[in-house]
Formats: C-alpha cells, sequence, structure tokens
C-alpha cells in the first residue's frame, strides 16, 4: 500500500503503535488496518493456546435511547430483544423487507429505555441510515457513536488472566454474552465477555483518548502470558474455523439469512419485524434449496472465494470463505452448496486452478468452541 492510497484511509488511534509493534497495513472497509504482524500461522497459534489482543477499533457503535427504544428494536432486529436484560448481549440480524440481511450484529442492553448496537465497520454508515430511516414512527434518538469509541478484543486461554490484573470487576462473574462497565487500567470501559475466535475473551468498549495506554498496559501485563498483537489475517483464520459468518462473503442483501443456517437468530413468533413476512414465506416454501456447510479438503489446497464446489463434475455450490487452518493442517472452507449435498460426510471436489481436489462436507464448527459459558 502507497503512503498516497493509505493518506485516504480511516485510521484507529492504534496506527502509529501498529508500525512500531512492525505491522504489515492494508486497506480493509475504508480502513488502514494491521493485517498482521509475527505472521498469521502465528498468530493464529498465539490465540487458541495463549492470548492474543486485537484492534478492532473500525467496528461501528450505534446508540439507541428513548422510551420505545425496546419496541423499536423489536420492530428493527430479528431476533428478541424483549428477553434481554440489563447486561445482557444477543446476536441479531437486520433485515430488508424481500429478507436479505443489512447487517448482522451485537446488541448490548444498557436499560430497557438505552441500548447500543456494535456493527460491522463496512456497514456503519449504510446501517445508521437506515435506521434512522425507519426511527419515525418511534419515540427514540439515534446516534452514530463510531468515531467517539474504540474497541479492543483481547482473546484465548489466557485473556482472563491477563485482563483481571488491570480490571475492577470480578471476570469469573461475567457470563457469555454479557457485560459490565468498569474500569481497565484506570479507564472507564464496557467489558463485555464476546469475541469472534471460539476462545475465552473479552471486548473492551473505551475512548479513542485512552486506547493506546490500556493497549500498552494489556501488552505489559499479557507479557508472561505470550501475548501478541494479532492482526486481521488470522482474525479471518479463526473465525472460518469457527464456521462465524462475515458479512460480505457468507452473507449480505442477496442470500437469504436461512440459507446461512442462522434461523435461530429469527424470532417469528415475537410478532412483526422488518423482513418477517418474506422469510416465513421462503420457510414455509421449504427454502432453501441450498445450505453453508464447512468444507475440509483431503489433499494440499486451500479453497479460496468463489471457487466452485463440484459433484460428479456437476457444479453444486461456491466458496464465500477459505483458508488454510493451522489448527487442522489443511485447508478448509465455508461453502453454499445443494442441500442435497450437504450432509457431514459427503464427499465433493473444490475446483482449484482447474484441477479437482477432494473434500469432505464437515460439520460446523470445524474446531471446538472453548467460550465461557
Amino acid at each position: 500500500m502507497t503512503p498516497s492510497s493509505a493518506a485516504n484511509l480511516k485510521a484507529t488511534p492504534l496506527l502509529d503503535l501498529h508500525k512500531e509493534l512492525g505491522a504489515k497495513m492494508v486497506s480493509f472497509a475504508g480502513w488502514n488496518m494491521p493485517i498482521q504482524f509475527a505472521g498469521v500461522l502465528n498468530e493464529h497459534t498465539c490465540v487458541r493456546e495463549r492470548v492474543g489482543l486485537f484492534d478492532v477499533s473500525h467496528m461501528g457503535e450505534i446508540e439507541i435511547e428513548g422510551k420505545e427504544a425496546k419496541e423499536f428494536l423489536q420492530f428493527l432486529l430479528s431476533n428478541n430483544v424483549e428477553r434481554m436484560f440489563d447486561g445482557s448481549i444477543i446476536y441479531s440480524l437486520m433485515c430488508y423487507e424481500a429478507g436479505g440481511v443489512v447487517d448482522d450484529l451485537l446488541v448490548y442492553r444498557f436499560s430497557e429505555n438505552h441500548y447500543f448496537l456494535c456493527v460491522n465497520a463496512s456497514n456503519s454508515d449504510k446501517d445508521y441510515d437506515w435506521i434512522e430511516k425507519h426511527s419515525s414512527s418511534f419515540n427514540v434518538n439515534v446516534k452514530n457513536t463510531s468515531f467517539n469509541t474504540s474497541q479492543l478484543a483481547l482473546q484465548g486461554p489466557n485473556a482472563k488472566d491477563v485482563l483481571q490484573s488491570l480490571c475492577d470487576i470480578p471476570l469469573n462473574d461475567l457470563l457469555y454474552y454479557n457485560f459490565k462497565k468498569g474500569v481497565v487500567n484506570d479507564v472507564e470501559s464496557i467489558i463485555s465477555r464476546t469475541g469472534y475466535t471460539g476462545e475465552d475473551g473479552f471486548e473492551l468498549y473505551l475512548s479513542p483518548e485512552k486506547v493506546p495506554e490500556v493497549f500498552r498496559s494489556l501488552m505489559e501485563q499479557g507479557r508472561q502470558y505470550g501475548i501478541q498483537p494479532i492482526g486481521l489475517g488470522a482474525r479471518d483464520t479463526l473465525r472460518i474455523e469457527m464456521g462465524y459468518p462475515l458479512y460480505g462473503n457468507e452473507i449480505d442483501d442477496n442470500p437469504t439469512p436461512l440459507d446461512a443456517g442462522l434461523g435461530w437468530v429469527i424470532k417469528f413468533d415475537k410478532g412483526e419485524f422488518l423482513g418477517r413476512d418474506a422469510l416465513l414465506k421462503q420457510k414455509k416454501q421449504d427454502l432453501p434449496r441450498r445450505k453453508l456447510v464447512g468444507l475440509k479438503l483431503m489433499t494440499r489446497g486451500i479453497p479460496r472465494s468463489h471457487y466452485q464446489v463440484m459433484k460428479n463434475g456437476e457444479f453444486v455450490g461456491e466458496v464465500s470463505s477459505g483458508t488454510f487452518s493451522p489448527t487442522l493442517n489443511t485447508g478448509i472452507g465455508l461453502c453454499y452448496v445443494s442441500k442435497e449435498y450437504s450432509d457431514a460426510g459427503n464427499n465433493l471436489d473444490v475446483k482449484i486452478r482447474d484441477q479437482l481436489v477432494a473434500a469432505e462436507v464437515i460439520k460446523l464448527p470445524f474446531v471446538p468452541s472453548h467460550v465461557k459459558k
């Protein structure tokens, strides 16, 4: 990436620190972000076995506040906000009327009248416009707080020990998909037991002015636990091993979330919400006719996005995300395939450089989850 192209990108408050740590920087969703530090394989293994620290300040944050905040989110989102309590988090989809996905996101509840949404970096402006557009019939205030908020992710088996040494709340009491307000290294933070890696870990929301000192302190405290800074490359390999979807790959405005196996966050029985009628129609018609599955290659090769998936020489699907799995030591991919070939154990082929490479359908995730439940 040239200096002139980098100048046109948004940067997190940790840009100088990333360069100091030797990061290779790339353009991602309009941001100048670290793709790797010591190398993707090294960083991936660090998170699986020890602890890694990610800068995810490019993610977007949108606050919803007002007397009808809960009612508005029930209408806006596919999951059931009614079941939330103060300090809880849910994963949800925000859908178009036709059933496609505007974005997938996390919902944080401060109170019945106050929530915030953590949205994908590539979608934050689009999401804000969509939310603002549909808020006019509700007594709510919508505020894009993305540029007033930084986010760090501390992930791995040793994450709790590292964070506890700098944190004023007992982390053993903080359950998965719950959050609390607390202090980290004397900085007020939202401390969330969430992540995108399949390991135990935390995501911290804090002031952009304070995030460099907190990052440095976590790196210093984590030295005895083998901590490393982690780039977006390992973030991707970690999430693919877990079968976690990425907006723009597994989900977007075209594939229905039913294709992606996300029916578990679509609560038809909660009442009206955007996209409900279209999704319910698809469900009643026994759609989808294709399904998102995991594929593990049986020989050398890496399935890349848009590679064709074949059965007896016939096209049956396409790779949405693929990588080399450091944990399994083989190529793996998330793929959309015809429903009749989606059962675990089915043998398919991935077309790589005009060669058919044998693969097996795997029940997701590829590797066990170690989140703290």
